[in-house]
């Protein structure tokens, strides 16, 4: 046999070895091979094309139900965040009701068990579905701003996520995204690569709020409270609740 040929064979045997290990541990996963294959993709892309690191492990994998919020200025986002999530449980994201039925978004919708949610500031359905979920003992993902943010600091965030803390009662985790690529289109941030790092918060304690009637006033409260650690996280200038019923715009 030629060197060349040899070569070649032993390529060809090396990526057999690999394609059978993937399928393999793909397999074997308990959340299904979907889950382990974009857990696999978001990984590999986000650590090598965004150089992504984290400040600590992610405090949120030994907990049966949470809820995690983030600030949102790139499409980008739900997969950096994805990467921190060793456990393969889905990230179950509200998502804009938009992006659904697009080929190859509604797989990764499918696989992480996304929640469709309009725009409007007044979807209830879709909060009262992420508080179904909780209560399953779920993982529901919030970006509380509303929309991707362009602009410095952080937009006023919905009181939906105060509503959904107090009723559930699952620990609420802060996650700064620091350095995304910014959202100039929703294509161009996915090759736009620069170094982005991940600080993650411990939960928040709202135990001072359970039990309290819940009404708007309340809910602006733990929502500026809410909003202010993910500032501080973020080493930003907290921004105040967004009033009950009021858009976030696109």
């Amino acid at each position: 046999m030629e060197v060349d040929d040899f070569a070649r064979v032993t390529l060809a045997g090396y990526f057999l070895i690999i394609v059978a290990i993937v399928l393999w541990r793909a397999g074997r996963s308990s959340q299904g091979w979907q889950s382990w294959l974009l857990f696999a993709i978001a990984s590999l892309y986000c650590r090598l094309g965004f150089h992504w690191r984290a400040n600590r492990r992610c405090p949120y994998l030994d907990e049966s139900a949470a809820i995690i919020i983030a600030n949102h200025r790139s499409p980008v986002d739900p997969m950096l965040i994805l990467v921190g999530m060793s456990n393969l449980r889905p990230f179950e994201c509200l998502t804009a009701q938009e992006y659904f039925g697009i080929p190859g978004l509604q797989f990764i919708f499918d696989t992480m068990r996304a929640i469709p949610v309009a725009r409007t500031g007044k979807d209830m359905v879709a909060t009262r579905e992420a508080l179904r979920r909780l209560k399953e003992g779920r993982y529901i993902g919030i970006f509380p701003e509303g929309k991707i943010n362009t602009g410095p600091g952080l937009l006023p965030g919905d009181t939906g996520i105060a509503w959904l803390a107090l009723h559930s009662r699952a620990p609420v985790f802060p996650v700064f995204i620091h350095n995304a690529p910014p959202a100039k289109n929703m294509v161009s941030p996915f090759y736009t690569f620069q170094r982005v790092r991940i600080s993650y918060g411990d939960a928040l304690d709202l135990s001072a709020y359970y039990g309290r009637r819940i009404n708007s006033t309340l809910l602006q409260e733990v929502t500026g409270l809410i909003m202010a650690k993910l500032a501080a996280l973020g080493g930003i200038e907290p921004s105040p609740a967004r009033v009950p019923g009021e858009s976030a715009g696109k």
